[in-house]
């Protein structure tokens, strides 16, 4: 959420503590689902024994700031070159080059021309071309007006939907968690073990992951129903499984709620023995069949699935595999890795550098669909986990629906409603 109008029923002034509060994941993620993009709240303030006194309504509109929601695509053609051998819709010209290619690398200028997006709009309307213009080597004020011409063959001006665009018109983000059961983790009832359950309430870091990631995208997702699977560890059937229902349930994988992740998560750690080895594969397989399920019957639903590790990949050519199938179907891969392991693998995953996941038989991904962060560089940081693991997920979402040509539906805007009630204690 770029920007937000904030209006008071009463005159009175928020301090920036409690507006910061406010404006937090868990009302952004109230406000962005709504069709209107705003949210009416009613303030309270407690007074003692008095109980809480009604200060009036706050409203919060969510409101994005963009230089431009326009992509153009174009093609050029140039003429009578000389034989020597690119684009916002503003006023900003863009500099448009030729040269003469020469392998050794010592390319010659053939021409330059400066038009702005419109002007190159205007050439392909009117279906002329421009001349190129040589710059003179010596009278910087002096230029030649070449016989040579670039011509736009095709102008094609596409509209840009935002992220906002379609969460608010109704598509969904469906959440689903995969928890590491390896025994490389460590004995659970010792306090040593990356899943020791604290009596004092402190969150290990499996808690920890599922519950901030949890909690952001929980709203976005309409029937708080989320799939929750276990894997490298020996389940009830005393056989190793590298996907098993963490609810401990032979038919359904579905949990209601992070509440629901969480409670499924701390039994299934007193029914389920650790084991091994790491493999992501038949996990990232399963939440892809879901995903492509999805798709025969609806484009609204977008699927992020969190993985949650502290090992080292046993399987990272079937991972590879499937990841790259994935990358055709709706699904985001969140990998968050706990404890002190080497997760190069992790990083060879995320795909960071530019170079896509090929699978065995040599395809190459389609996009990138995964996003890694180590705990242990966050835990402390300026920056949430959630944050981190977030970043990329809106650009990976977007770049899956506009490849498919997917545009949100027309937003019919309610009336104002009245106060919700999620009342905001100042």
């Amino acid at each position: 959420m770029a920007s937000s109008a904030i209006q008071l029923g009463r005159t009175r002034r928020l301090g920036k503590h409690a507006l910061y509060l406010f404006l937090g994941m868990y009302w952004k993620g109230l406000i962005v689902t709504k069709q209107s993009r705003s949210l009416t709240l009613k303030l309270l303030n407690k007074k003692g024994q008095a109980g809480l006194v009604n200060l009036g309504t706050i409203t919060v509109h969510a409101e994005e700031t963009m230089a431009a929601r326009n992509a153009v695509e174009i093609a050029f053609r140039c003429s009578h070159l000389d034989n020597k051998d690119l684009f916002s819709k503003s006023d900003n010209p863009l500099i448009l080059e030729c040269f003469d290619f020469n392998s050794s690398g010592n390319h010659v200028l053939i021409g330059k021309i400066q038009k702005s997006i419109v002007d190159l709009e205007n050439l392909h309307k009117e279906k002329i071309g421009a001349n190129f213009i040589l710059p003179s080597s010596r009278h910087h004020t002096h230029e030649k007006v070449l016989k040579g011409q670039l011509f736009v063959d095709r102008f094609i001006e596409t509209k840009l939907y935002s992220f906002l665009d379609y969460m608010s018109s109704g598509f969904e983000l469906n959440f689903m968690v995969a928890v590491d059961f390896t025994a490389s983790n460590g004995n659970p009832h010792s306090q040593d073990s990356l899943h020791y359950i604290d009596p004092t309430g402190r969150l290990n870091a499996y808690q920890q992951a599922i519950m901030e990631v949890g909690e952001v995208i929980q709203f976005y997702d309409s029937d708080r129903r989320f799939p929750a699977w276990g894997f490298g560890g020996r389940t009830y059937d005393g056989s190793v499984s590298h996907c098993f229902n963490l609810n401990g349930s032979a038919g359904g994988f579905e949990v209601e709620g992070v509440e629901g992740i969480m409670a499924a998560y701390a039994s299934a750690l007193h029914n389920v023995n650790l084991a091994g080895p790491t493999l992501f594969g038949q996990v990232i397989n399963t939440a892809a069949d879901i995903a492509g399920h999805s798709v025969s019957s609806t484009n609204s639903k977008y699927f992020v699935l969190l993985i949650i590790t502290d090992g080292i990949l046993t399987d990272l050519q079937e991972t590879k595999n499937a990841l790259v199938r994935a990358s055709d179907l709706p699904l985001s891969v969140l990998i968050v890795g706990v404890g002190g392991a080497d997760f190069t693998q992790m990083e060879i995953l995320d795909a960071d550098n530019g170079q896509r996941l090929e699978s065995s038989t040599g395809r190459i991904a389609t996009r990138d669909i995964v996003q890694f962060v180590p705990m242990r560089e966050v835990h402390g940081g300026q920056i949430s986990i959630v944050q981190a693991l977030l970043e990329e997920l809106p650009g990976q979402f977007l770049t899956y629906m506009r490849t498919r040509e997917i545009i949100p539906q027309p937003v019919t805007v309610p009336a104002t409603a009245p106060p919700q009630d999620h009342p905001y204690v100042v």
